[in-house]
C-alpha cells in the first residue's frame, strides 16, 4: 500500500426530507447564489423545497447550467455573482450543476482569466464557500473537490481540482431521484462504475481494504443496475445507488492506491467533439482500455473477474471475462458501447490522438497510455 494523507471536509446530510435542513446549515448572514440547470427542479418539487428552506434569506438565482457545463454560461454567473455581492454558492442539481458551481466558486477567488486554471489546475487554490443539493447520482461531485468544464470555442473539456473546492455540506434525498429520466439513471450507473474501476483496476499494491471496498461498490451496482433501469422509485434501492455514487468518488477508495483516469480523459474528448453524454463515452472507452492495457492490468483484471463476476477458468480466460462482462453489463443497461453506433469514425480518432500528442499527454496509472495506445483503444472500440 502506498503512503497517503486523507481529508474530506464535506458534511453529508442523507435521507428523505433532508432539504429542509438547509435552513440551519447555511450561514445566517450569507448572500446566496442558487445555481441550477434547465428547470427540472421546478417540475419535480425540489425548487419549492429549497425555496421554503431559504425563506427570509437573501438569494440570487442563476439557472440554465447545461449538461457538461459551458465556460461561456458560467462566466455569466460569475459576472452576476460579483454584481450582487454573493458570498455563498448553493448548487441544486446533478454533477454538471455542481461542477459548474465549483468553477464559479474558484473563479470568484481568482485574479485573471478563469480558463487559466482549467489549462493549469495548479492555479486553482482558493474558492468561495459552496454547498449542494444533489438531484442526480453519478459524478460524486457532491463530496469531492474536482470539476469538469467545457468550452465550445476550443472544443475542449478539461478537469481541475481545487484543495478548497470541497462543498461545505451536501444534501442527498433519494426521493428526489424518482422522477429522473431512465437515460440519466443509466448514465449515473455507468459513471459510478467507471469511477470505481479507475481507482481499482490498475496494479496490485496490497491495498486489501480499498480493493474490497471498491469491489463492494461494483457488486452493488451490478445488483442494483437492472432494477434501477426497470424502475427507480423504490426508496432503499435508490438510496443505496445514491450512496454508492458518492462513495465511488469522494476519495475513500483512493487511499494508498494508484489511479488510472485514462478512460475519462479520452471520454471527455468524445463529449467535447460529439456531444455524447459522459456516461456514454465511459461505456464505449473502458472496455477498450481494459483490452489494450491487458498486460499491465492483468493481475487486477483476474481479481476483478473472480470477485465481482465470479469468473472461473485459466487466468487468461478470467482476464478476458473481465473485459467481456463489463461490456455486456453496460449493454444490458441499454448503452451502445461502440463508436460506430454513435456515428464516430476514424477522423475523430486521428483528431484526439493528434491533440494528445500536442498536449504531451501520457495517461494511466503508469503513464503508459500514450497517444499511440489511445489510437489502439479507440480503434478497438469501432
Amino acid at each position: 500500500m502506498n503512503n497517503f494523507s486523507f481529508q474530506n471536509p464535506t458534511k453529508l446530510i442523507f435521507g428523505k426530507g433532508s432539504i429542509a435542513k438547509l435552513a440551519t446549515e447555511l450561514p445566517a448572514d450569507a448572500k446566496i447564489m442558487m445555481t441550477y440547470g434547465g428547470g427540472s427542479i421546478r417540475r419535480n418539487g425540489v425548487y419549492d423545497q429549497v425555496m421554503a428552506a431559504l425563506k427570509g434569506r437573501s438569494v440570487v438565482e442563476f439557472g440554465g447550467i447545461e449538461p457538461n457545463p459551458q465556460y461561456e454560461t458560467l462566466m455569466r454567473a460569475i459576472t452576476l455573482a460579483r454584481q450582487e455581492g454573493v458570498t455563498f454558492l448553493l448548487a441544486v442539481g446533478g454533477g454538471s450543476v455542481i461542477d459548474g458551481t465549483k468553477f464559479i466558486a474558484t473563479a470568484l477567488k481568482y485574479n485573471g482569466d478563469p480558463w487559466e486554471f482549467m489549462v493549469d489546475p495548479s492555479k486553482a487554490v482558493d474558492a468561495m464557500p459552496l454547498a449542494t443539493v444533489l438531484t442526480l447520482p453519478a459524478t460524486g461531485s457532491e463530496m469531492n473537490n474536482g470539476a469538469v468544464v467545457s468550452r465550445k470555442e476550443f472544443n475542449e473539456k478539461l478537469a481541475f481540482h481545487n484543495p478548497k473546492g470541497f462543498p461545505q455540506f451536501s444534501i442527498l434525498d433519494p426521493e428526489v431521484c424518482y422522477s429522473l429520466p431512465k437515460q440519466q439513471v443509466i448514465n449515473g450507473i455507468v459513471d459510478s462504475f467507471a469511477h470505481t474501476l479507475e481507482q481499482y483496476l490498475t496494479f496490485n499494491t496490497q491495498s486489501m481494504v480499498m480493493d474490497r471496498w471498491a469491489e463492494g461498490l461494483l457488486q452493488t451496482l451490478v445488483e442494483l443496475g437492472p432494477k434501477l433501469v426497470e424502475r427507480h422509485d423504490q426508496y432503499d434501492e435508490v438510496a443505496n445507488f445514491m450512496l454508492t455514487a458518492t462513495m465511488a468518488l469522494n476519495g475513500f477508495i483512493a487511499m494508498g492506491v494508484p489511479q488510472d483516469w485514462a478512460t475519462h480523459m479520452i471520454g471527455h474528448e468524445l463529449t467535447a467533439l460529439h456531444g455524447l453524454d459522459h456516461g456514454v463515452t465511459l461505456a464505449i472507452v473502458f472496455p477498450g482500455v481494459m483490452s489494450v492495457m491487458r498486460r499491465e492490468k492483468f493481475d487486477k483484471l483476474v481479481q476483478y473477474a473472480e470477485r465481482v463476476w465470479g469468473a472461473t477458468g485459466t487466468p487468461e480466460e478470467k482476464a478476458q471475462a473481465a473485459i467481456d462482462k463489463t461490456d455486456a453489463f453496460f449493454r444490458s443497461l441499454g448503452m451502445k458501447t461502440r463508436l460506430s453506433e454513435h456515428g464516430v469514425g476514424q477522423e475523430t480518432i486521428d483528431f484526439i490522438v493528434d491533440r494528445f500528442r500536442k498536449r504531451g499527454w501520457n495517461l494511466g496509472e503508469t503513464g503508459k497510455v500514450t497517444p499511440e495506445r489511445v489510437a489502439e483503444i479507440l480503434r478497438e472500440r469501432m
